[in-house]
């Protein structure tokens, strides 16, 4: 179902928990004909835990260390032009450079905090950083400007569905 010619332009999408990175992905994907990568799916079955296990057993910083390792080997190994990132990936600056040095564009999905709240609370996913509203609120405020650091940024609206959001970053980008 290619919708757009493929440049070979290779993106890595970020933003907050809930805002809809993994769905974009995937349409962007069909839109483009090639492969993406969730990166959260690629840490999981290259560690052979869930996030939430690696988080609440050894603690968020060594998380962030495995999430590093593990988005240095999928840019290695992985042929993916589509890459979504963990919610934190982006805030590591050692995770910035990494993307931009392997060439990928980044692309920050902005939305408002109660979009991604509800979201997160309509998923079945289990999100360790975001248990309560207001851990989850101070995390979102706190982030918004290293998501700003992308270099390309969508405003994304509740009444948007991840299709609409992926047309738009495939016209702006791919075409």
């Amino acid at each position: 179902m290619r919708l757009f010619t493929n440049n070979g332009k290779r993106v890595a999408l970020t933003g907050f928990m809930g805002v809809g990175k993994s769905s974009v992905a995937r349409h962007l994907a069909l839109f483009l004909g090639c492969e993406r990568l969730d990166l959260d799916a690629f840490i999981e079955e290259q560690e052979g835990r869930k996030i939430p296990e690696i988080i609440d057993s050894d603690g968020l910083p060594t998380y962030r260390a495995v999430e590093t390792r593990n988005l240095e080997r999928a840019l290695q190994v992985a042929n993916a032009q589509i890459l979504s990132l963990g919610g934190g990936t982006w805030t590591e600056e050692k995770n910035r450079i990494l993307i931009r040095e392997n060439g990928l564009t980044s692309i920050w999905l902005e939305s408002t905090f109660q979009h991604c709240w509800q979201n997160i609370r309509m998923s079945k996913k289990e999100r360790p950083l975001a248990r309560n509203k207001p851990a989850a609120r101070k995390l979102f405020d706190e982030r918004q400007r290293l998501y700003a650091l992308a270099d390309w940024h969508f405003i994304i609206k509740p009444e948007f569905t991840s299709y609409d959001i992926a047309m738009q970053v495939a016209d702006q980008i791919f075409s």
